[in-house]
């Protein structure tokens, strides 16, 4: 058998390598993850946006000598599938370098260990020129320049990673991206944030300000509901699941309801939160096993597995999407019915308060050939009333508008509030408590007997207020 040495084109595999999907929040939280590794409590995110971005990433974690800086530099510098130590976040040893390159074309990694500090440099420009994967060790007197580098050195040990030639994003989003960055992480490292894990403290600073931890699963609120928890077993190895239903709008804030929507809204939100030895990986997917609806929206479950397990997964190097094996799934949809049953009844219960015997309400909801309709009630007392006391020609022209009214009742324009602002509706302000009382006031003038008045008393407008038609009580 004939064989011969065929090298990559390296000009075009490098524009490849940096063309695999990478978001800045991605590529910052794959940095992140290294820090994470090597023990880091503390991890200070700096940028410059002018005249040209750069991006400063210092921690305090056990740091790299010269050789294992070096090897920490080439790609695919480990097996995905080789054995990894506990709280190692890492997947294809190549996380540094493709997030670093999806972003920037000069890669610099200061490393200070036992009292020794080394540098190496991965400059995009020089490997296409020079056509090799040249590997730059930069001068000792250029590193002294370096922002950050004082800090490091006052350090016991850390690493300070440093982005230049920033070609990622546009420089005009520059605010808004770091704005995204923050609660990026704010998200997928909350554990870390919150303290979650023993012996495992963290302290992010982005620009000098402390990340908070956002947990997804609002947990510290009343309202929020942790259902019982499962575990699915796949080849002895175990899989944690634990779902919780968020707060129905009416439970919380409009600023808490806004602020647990995230940007994707509760509706895209909905789904698995995949956790990879404490860190947040995917988050609102139901992996094509279940279709996100409005009524499921408040569903979130919180998948645990430790690094061990990601051939059973399919995780992309972004380490931002998996896709789980068929035996996975299927338990899966087990869960998927039951929670989804119980996280609907936010909803359902609400809506089955329209047919409530116990209060008659304005409107109804009437069977309609195969489907259902909204109707206003007929034998509401207060409709009843009005009829008996209006011209032939005048109630078939009434009936006509209320007909009208339901016919185009604007039930997209609703469902689209509700979900986006369900705190700024407040229909109940339509209706005052002075044109309560005029109502009130004209019926009593009509004259009202005790079953009448009892009748009024169950409805939406009068069963609170007693008083307004019965006199002396």
């Amino acid at each position: 058998m004939d064989t011969e040495i065929v090298n990559p084109n390296v000009r075009n595999f490098v524009k490849s390598l940096r063309d695999i999907g990478y978001t800045l929040e991605i590529a910052v939280a794959d940095i992140l993850d290294n820090s994470i590794a090597a023990s880091a409590s503390n991890i200070s995110i700096y940028t410059i946006s002018e005249p040209e971005p750069i991006f400063f990433m210092l921690d305090d974690g056990t740091g790299m000598s010269n050789k294992e800086l070096v090897e920490a530099m080439r790609l695919a510098t480990k097996h995905p599938e080789s054995e990894r130590e506990k709280y190692d976040l890492g997947r294809f040893g190549l996380g540094l370098k493709t997030a670093s390159f999806s972003q920037c074309k000069k890669l610099t990694v200061v490393s200070k260990k036992d009292g020794l500090i080394s540098a190496r440099q991965w400059d995009l420009d020089f490997i296409a020129k020079s056509d090799k994967w040249l590997l730059i060790t930069p001068e000792v007197t250029w590193v002294d320049t370096l922002p950050l580098i004082d800090e490091l050195k006052n350090q016991e040990h850390g690493t300070l990673v440093i982005w230049e030639k920033v070609d990622g994003f546009n420089k005009g989003t520059f605010s808004s991206e770091i704005d995204r960055l923050r609660k990026h992480l704010s998200l997928v490292f909350h554990r870390f944030l919150e303290g979650a894990i023993v012996g495992r403290s963290l302290t992010i600073t982005i620009n000098n300000n402390k990340l908070k931890a956002f947990n997804p699963f609002n947990i510290n609120h009343p309202a929020t509901q942790q259902i019982s928890g499962e575990k699915i077993k796949i080849n002895d190895l175990t899989i944690n699941i634990q779902p919780f239903i968020l707060p129905h709008h009416s439970k919380v804030s409009q600023q808490e309801y806004e602020q647990y929507a995230t940007e994707e809204g509760y509706t895209k939100s909905q789904g698995f939160y995949l956790y990879r030895a404490n860190r947040l990986l995917i988050h609102g997917t139901w992996w094509g096993l279940h279709r996100a609806i409005v009524a499921h929206k408040l569903v979130r479950v919180k998948i645990d597995i430790p690094n061990n397990q990601d051939k059973y997964w399919g995780i992309d190097i972004k380490k931002s999407t998996a896709n789980p094996v068929a035996e996975i799934k299927v338990d899966l949809k087990k869960v998927i019915k039951q929670i989804t049953e119980i996280g609907s009844r936010p909803f359902t219960g609400r809506g089955r308060k329209i047919e409530d015997k116990s209060t008659t309400r304005f409107w109804e909801l009437v069977a309609s050939n195969d489907g259902v309709r909204f109707a206003l009630n007929p034998k509401h007392p207060v409709l009843e009333r009005l009829i008996t006391e209006i011209s032939d020609e005048n109630y078939e022209m009434l009936n006509i508008y209320l007909k009208g009214l339901q016919a185009y009742l604007p039930l997209e324009a609703i469902q689209a509030q509700l979900q986006q602002s369900p705190h700024k509706i407040d229909q109940e302000a339509t209706l005052t408590e002075e044109e309560i009382e005029i109502v009130a006031k004209r019926l009593k003038s009509s004259g009202l007997d005790k079953s009448y008045i009892e009748s009024l008393l169950k409805t939406e407008i009068f069963k609170n207020r007693k008083e307004l038609l019965m006199d002396g009580e």
